[in-house]
């Protein structure tokens, strides 16, 4: 898509520490308390960042025929990292998270990408919004890591669409979290998530329209 924006990495690092360096008082505000941002699981986040760039820039759309698998890598990094010798102990959780997302049903990658495709009449802040929703919503695409793996596929969609990608900040971690935990608390196609999702699709698509920075994309 020509409107695609290349990401800013130093500047989203740059908000990530924020968010690592104030998480004590970020957590304070929180319905349901996270665990702390790591410098593991930032410099992990940043792997997850670094590869939603090198789509971009090539061009390849991970919701495509045959591409899911670049959904897949993405949730690998954020948890294991690109180091082999790391990977090598995560093999039982990479192998069950790959059993686990190319499964049938309501929780795999067919059933995302179905319903990303059913939100094309939607705004880009809705589309994306709805994705995340569905993907941390129960039964989840991923054993672990789906806040992070979800506001990776956020990032792409929005730099997609020429607008910038969602990035962590004190700013925003309450307004993101807190519909989080939500979400993460539904199952889909319940009578709840029936009568919530219109009300979480919208508090998502405020936030990312709201609280995206431009300095964390290029161009």
């Amino acid at each position: 898509m020509s409107s695609a924006r290349r990401l800013n990495l130093d500047a989203i690092e740059t908000s990530l520490r924020g968010v690592q360096t104030n998480f004590s008082v970020i957590n304070s505000t929180l319905s349901t308390p996270r665990d702390p941002l790591s410098d593991c699981v930032l410099e992990r986040l940043m792997l997850g960042y670094r590869q939603v760039d090198a789509l971009l820039a090539a061009g390849v759309d991970p919701f495509a025929p045959g591409s899911s698998k670049r959904i897949l890598e993405l949730n690998v990094l954020v948890l294991c990292g690109a180091h082999q010798a790391l990977r090598g102990e995560c093999t039982k959780l990479v192998k069950a998270t790959g059993q686990r997302f190319y499964e049938t049903g309501d929780g795999g990658i067919e059933a995302l990408v179905d319903w990303v495709r059913s939100m094309q009449g939607e705004s880009i802040w809705r589309r994306a919004g709805s994705a995340y929703i569905h993907l941390l919503s129960q039964p989840q695409l991923f054993i672990e890591g789906n806040h992070r793996t979800g506001a990776l596929i956020m990032s792409w969609m929005l730099a997609r669409a020429g607008k910038p990608p969602f990035v962590l900040s004190v700013d925003n971690a309450k307004a993101y979290f807190d519909p989080s935990t939500v979400a993460k608390n539904s199952r889909k196609h319940t009578l709840r998530m029936i009568l919530e999702r219109p009300k979480l699709v919208k508090r998502f698509a405020d936030l990312l329209k709201q609280e995206s920075e431009r300095e964390h994309r290029l161009g």
